[in-house]
Formats: structure tokens, sequence, C-alpha cells
């Protein structure tokens, strides 16, 4: 099968010079559909940032299953929102006054931004005025981690410091009572869940602890989330103003969130890439759509090439999952010693033996988007032809984080 599947590319993209990136639309049209299924009927709002191509998002928002785009950082929603896209939600709070106040002047009907405390609320409010012509829209982010021996032990990542009930409607009664603000909706992102593959190659044991440890954690958010949901719900309808949204999820959760009544919509995106990282889940195995080619310019040895460039690695920790890897033609590996580098990626393995110089290996990034932060185009792949060359974000001239 890898065999064909190298054939395919190698006759699609023939006419190229490498390096380039491309995107297999079939696989990404088959993990789209696969991600609606798993999404049972509820909309997923796509994560931009795992695309950074404003091309493939207008297609895939295009399709039934989708609905809405969370953005990562307001000025990226700012630009999008300039470039037509419409029912924005920026992911992270923003500290940007300036793209603060141009969201207060232009599209604030368009975009909500994200909040987890009073600082922020005041910090909106120096940038725009106690009373904007047009108030605000704001999302309150909820931490969605595990807290075991009363909270001593946390287990998810960093994000919001609003955990509980409480908390939660102390920051909404907050927002009520300024003019400036609108509260439109709840987020809470389960990254411990959706975001750590459950089924490590090679760890078994690793691997049952790891299930073990989120389905404890999803039944405790479950319960959680619906309590928050109901009394921020409560306060916002007395107010006048029902809560619009109430997303959660992530590529790696859609079947497990989407069965909770409390959240009426989900947020995806990296999964239709199918990166490395999403090669160790168990409810779900997204084809790989999103891969790059490094020309084979060196023979140092017998049983190894070296390809030019291909040092795109991962953000989170330091370790090799965040290495891209050899994807086609099989057979191939990173040399431990060298990794895949700035300058080089020497590949060892028996498929090197007939690698010649000129040669293609297609390669797999670990994460989504972030390859396209090294790309100015993808060139998108039908059967066995390129059909367009879209524009990265970079390729437009942007560069967000």
């Amino acid at each position: 099968m890898s065999e064909v599947q190298l054939e395919r590319l190698e006759r699609a993209t023939g006419g190229l010079q490498a390096p380039f990136a491309l995107i297999d639309m079939d696989a990404l049209w088959a993990n789209a559909a696969d991600m609606e299924r798993r999404a049972a009927a509820k909309p997923i709002r796509l994560a931009s940032k795992s695309l950074r191509c404003r091309a493939l998002q207008a297609r895939v928002l295009a399709r039934p299953g989708f609905q809405g785009t969370l953005a990562f950082t307001l000025p990226e929603a700012l630009w999008l929102a300039a470039n037509g896209v419409e029912d924005l939600l920026v992911a992270y709070p923003s500290a940007d006054t300036d793209a603060v106040r141009r969201l207060a002047a232009g599209p604030a009907e368009s975009v909500t931004v994200m909040v987890d405390s009073v600082e922020q609320l005041d910090l909106i409010e120096r940038a725009v005025g106690a009373e904007p012509s047009q108030p605000i829209r704001v999302c309150i982010d909820v931490d969605a981690g595990w807290w075991v021996l009363g909270g001593r032990v946390r287990i998810g990542v960093k994000r919001s410091p609003l955990h509980t009930r409480e908390q939660a409607v102390g920051l909404a009664r907050a927002i009520l009572t300024r003019k400036s603000l609108r509260l439109v909706g709840l987020m809470a992102y389960e990254a411990q869940i959706a975001g750590l593959g459950d089924a490590p190659p090679g760890r078994p044991l690793r691997g049952a602890l790891i299930r073990a440890v989120q389905g404890r954690s999803a039944r405790e958010l479950a319960h959680r989330r619906a309590e928050i949901v109901a009394a921020v719900g409560e306060l916002a309808t007395a107010a006048g103003a029902p809560l619009e949204l109430v997303n959660g999820g992530g590529s790696g959760s859609l079947e497990l969130t989407s069965s909770e009544r409390a959240v009426s919509e989900l947020t995806a995106g990296s999964g239709l890439y199918g990166p490395t990282l999403f090669d160790a889940y168990r409810a779900f195995t997204p084809r790989p759509a999103a891969m790059f080619a490094l020309p084979v310019v060196r023979r140092p040895a017998r049983g190894v090439v070296t390809a030019l460039g291909g040092g795109y690695l991962a953000s989170g920790p330091a370790d090799r999952a965040r290495l891209p890897r050899p994807y086609l033609p099989s057979g191939l590996r990173l040399d431990k010693q060298e990794g895949a580098g700035e300058v080089q990626t020497p590949l060892v393995g028996d498929a090197a033996e007939h690698l010649a110089i000129g040669d293609r290996v297609y390669m797999r990034h670990a994460k989504a988007g972030e390859l396209c932060e090294r790309f100015a185009s993808l060139h998108l792949i039908e059967g066995e032809e390129i059909v367009e060359e879209v524009p990265t974000y970079r390729g437009e001239g942007q560069c967000f984080l």
C-alpha cells in the first residue's frame, strides 16, 4: 500500500522542485467525514491555527458539519474578519490593547474574545472605555483539568484559573455589570484528553494508565461542566442575554465531548491534517493528509542518505515525539545522533540503499499547522494530480503566533 501511495505522490508532484509542502485532499476529506461522524451531529468549530491556510479553511467551513472558527490570537481573528470570515471565537485572552481597540471600532459583532480573570476585563475596558459604541463579546474560559488530592495534584494544561462553579459564576457576575462587555459563551478545553494519545506505540502500560486517568477525568469534567453551564447560563438568561455557545473538546475527544448535553459545539482542526501525534489514539486513525518533501542531496555512507533541511520541530516537550518522521518511501528512520536538522536530515534504513541523489523523501510533521510556518504555499493533490497551489498564512505575508 505504501508503494502505491508513493507512486501516486510522485506522479502528482513530478514537476515540483523539493522542498515543498502538500495536502492530500482525498485524505483530508476522509478525515473531515470521520470527524463529523464522531461529532454526532454537533457542529465543529474549526481551529484555524491547525490549518493556517485561508483557502483550506474556507473549503472545510463549506461542509455542513463545520460551523464557525476558533482563532488563536486576536490579531489573527481581526485579519480573518477583514477577509470575510464570520463567527470567530478567539481561543486565548489578549493583552494586545491596540487589537482590542481595532475590534471595538470594527468587527465586534463577529469576533468573541476569551477571558478568565477580572484583570482581563479591566484591560479591555481601559482599551475601549466604559461605554464603547458596541460592547465586546466575551467568552469565559474554564479550566478543564482534573484535580486530585484536594487540588494538590492537577492533571491537565495550565490554562484558566477558573475551576469551580463559584469561580466561573463570580467572573460572569463581573462581566454582566460592565456595559463595555457582553457575555456570550463558555469554553472548557480538556487537553489532557483531546491532546494526549491513549495508545503510545510500544508503551502498553503507559497507555493503560493514560486511559484510566482520562476516563476518571472525563467523568469529573462532564459533571462539573454541566453545573457551571447551568449556573452561568441562569445568570446570563436573567440578564436578558442567554449564552450563545458552550465550546469544548478537540480532535482527540470528539465522540466523548459530543455526548455531553451541556456542550453546544466542539472544536477541532488538527485531525484534518493527521500529523504524527495523532497516530497514538485508539478511537480514531486519521489518514496522513499534510506532508512535506525533502530532496536527497548526499550519500555519506552505505545505508545512509542525507536530505536537505527538514528541521521542522513541533512545539511542546523537547522529546523525540516532536520530531518529523519519514513517511515515504517506507523503511526510513531518523538518525539518532542528528535527528532532523536545520541544514540536513540524515536518514537511515533499508530504503536508503535505493535512493539516489535528487530523489524525494516525504515527511510528516508531528503537529498540524506549524508546518505552514515553513512554507509559503501548499500544493493540493486530488487523485494523481495537483489541482491547486494555495498560500499559507506565511505566504500571504502574515506571521501570527
